[in-house]
């Protein structure tokens, strides 16, 4: 029998690797972002065309690489992270496995320029498919520039498999996100196709997260700060009254890297049981130090997964420090009998100064002296004596009637010994509530249980994508324009949705960097609902980014009425119960909701007879 087994090519062996590095173009956002800052960079932007389907240019002004460096790194399995096999448990660098350019090189094309700081010339190399196709001296500053061009020419398939440019571009924001924040000693830029997305100067932790997630952020930050023998625990948690619904704004970093950790998130949740709902998730950053040899990073393709020595202690010492820190600031309720609340200031004289008060003293009184007690004390303020009451009412009776009111007869209030007066709508009530959550309502066969919330949500659905086709929505106006703030990121997607929203009711007088201004909102969205439903649409739209103008009309549709709808448990009063009922069977498709979940049930009295048989 012949031999089967044979080694794989460089240029196959590489497109298997980047099947494993390079998903999308967040892939290879990371790793070259990692590598220019392994490289000692102190300031690295990053320059994007479509999502990084065109171009992905990461510029560093790291150490650079020397003509035979810049040749070697694209082979597989070079590395100037390790050694030996010891070395994987001492790691203090970002990659180690020498893959990723060699990847990244197989599936795209490639054009490297760097340059040391001993080196009078650079080096430019041309890479196609795993293969150089030119290698020159050239002039370039210190450091390195990484440009990746067309990422998948030659598959296809997995080019096609790419999703459109906002949602490729979100994800490779989230991948800027954890870089820059793990490393808020560097500068940060990023350009998308020619437009200024961010500004990240060197700061320190929390303005690096105010310049990442928006101004209003720093007065939501709790500081968290721990040290032991095990970890030094480092960062902020955001206070319990900001939880969100979704997952946002919740990152670890176990020694500047981020990782995804289901087990650490249990003892953040842990610590802000009882403060927050439970479908609420809480946001923190939060920096953890450990030895490296108490961790095993090398478990997971994307190293966003560790392996602790001590993960149980982490937890409780994780989980105590975040009660100790949201205590300690006040944000968690304490209970202290032995507290006098005698001695507190009130809130209303907190910010008043004191006023010295001041004494008169009559120096002539003399007590022992009755003449003088009744004579020469005298009162700051005299009232006038006026005649006893009764004269104020002397010749009223004399007075005559007026010839309207003569035969005018007053009807006494019937007295019975009923408190409240008889309900007289309980006997034509032909609908009710079940725990406020779902109505019942008689019909002709039975019974029929319709879902308050998801039938309310079909109501508004159709509503809603009548008022976006035809443009002609009820606008209630503020008062007082409301001002709302967002980050950058969401403002841009609301300043897309902006003309779709105006068509619902939605009245926008200012859209800033940061910050809303909103002057109208659609008939019946109460005012201190309206960052919620913006919160909520934004969060859908960055799970899901439709293509057409269609589906993203329905998209907003969708967003808006789940947000707007009666949420369970609101009390509908009999009224409200039936006329839900009659905007319900008004609509296209009554029985399913915008999602395509079940609104209503029915009940046959077959049914009910079967059970008392």
């Amino acid at each position: 029998m012949a031999d089967i087994i044979q080694l794989l090519p460089d240029h196959v062996a590489n497109q298997i690797a980047a099947g494993e590095v390079v998903q999308r173009p967040a892939s290879v956002v990371k790793e070259l972002l990692e590598n220019a800052i392994d490289a000692g960079a102190t300031d690295i932007t990053l320059v994007l065309k479509d999502a990084g389907k065109t171009l992905i240019q990461v510029i560093d002004n790291g150490i650079g690489m020397s003509v035979t460096d810049a040749r070697l790194c694209f082979e597989r399995h070079a590395t100037s992270k390790i050694k030996n096999a010891e070395d994987l448990f001492n790691l203090n660098t970002k990659g180690f496995r020498g893959e990723a350019l060699a990847s990244i090189a197989a599936i795209a094309h490639v054009e490297l320029k760097t340059k040391t700081a001993a080196s009078e010339i650079g080096t430019k190399i041309t890479i196609e498919g795993s293969e150089v196709t030119a290698q020159e001296a050239v002039v370039v500053p210190k450091g390195t520039m990484l440009s990746v061009k067309n990422l998948f020419y030659n598959i296809p398939a997995r080019r096609n498999f790419l999703k459109s440019n906002p949602v490729e571009t979100r994800h490779i924001i989230d991948e800027f996100h954890r870089v820059a924040l793990a490393h808020p000693q560097v500068a940060f830029s990023m350009i998308h196709n020619g437009s200024d997305v961010f500004q990240l100067p060197e700061s320190n932790l929390r303005q690096r997260i105010v310049n990442i997630f928006g101004s209003k952020t720093n007065e939501k930050l709790v500081p968290v700060s721990e040290e032991t023998d095990i970890v030094k625990v480092q960062g902020f948690v955001l206070k319990p009254e900001f939880a969100k619904k979704s997952r946002g704004e919740q990152f670890f970093f176990v020694n500047d890297r981020f990782i995804k950790s289901p087990y650490l998130h249990h003892a953040v949740a842990a610590a802000f049981e009882g403060l927050i709902k439970n479908e609420n998730h809480p946001g923190y950053f939060l920096y953890l130090e450990v030895d490296p040899h108490s961790i095993d990073i090398n478990i997971h393709p994307t190293k966003t997964e560790i392996k602790f020595e001590d993960e149980h202690a982490i937890y409780a010492m994780l989980r105590s420090t975040i009660k100790h820190s949201l205590g300690q600031f006040s944000i968690a309720p304490v209970l202290d009998f032995e507290k006098d609340t005698g001695f507190d200031t009130p809130y209303e004289y907190s910010k008043k100064s004191p006023v010295a008060p001041s004494v008169e003293v009559d120096k002539n009184f003399n007590p022992f002296q009755k003449e003088a007690r009744q004579k020469d004390i005298s009162f700051p303020y005299k009232r006038e004596r006026v005649a006893s009451w009764e004269s104020m009412y002397v010749g009223l009776e004399d007075e005559a009637m007026p010839s309207e009111l003569k035969g005018f007869e007053v009807e006494s209030e019937e007295v019975t010994g009923r408190l409240f007066e008889k309900d007289t709508e309980v006997a034509s009530k032909v609908t009710f509530q079940v725990q406020n959550k779902y109505i019942v309502s008689s019909i002709k066969s039975g019974l029929m249980v319709i879902h308050q919330h998801l039938a309310h949500q079909r109501i508004l659905y159709e509503e809603l994508l009548k008022s976006i086709t035809v443009q002609e929505a009820v606008s209630q106006q503020l008062l007082f324009p409301l001002s709302l703030h967002f980050s950058k990121p969401h403002v841009a997607i609301l300043k897309s949705l902006q003309e779709q929203l105006e068509h619902t009711g939605f009245v926008f007088s200012e859209i800033e960097n940061e910050t809303l201004e909103i002057s109208g909102v659609p008939s019946g969205v109460l005012e201190s609902n309206v960052e919620g439903i913006l919160q909520g649409l934004v969060r859908d739209f960055e799970n899901e980014v439709p293509d057409a103008s269609f589906s993203q009309n329905d998209l907003l549709a969708k967003s808006l009425a789940k947000s707007m709808a009666i949420k369970s448990g609101t009390v509908l009063e009999p009224k409200a119960q039936e006329h839900l009922i009659h905007q319900l069977f008004a609509c296209k498709e009554p029985s399913v909701s915008p999602t395509n979940k079940l609104v209503l049930v029915t009940m046959d009295v077959n049914d009910f007879d079967k059970k008392f048989a």
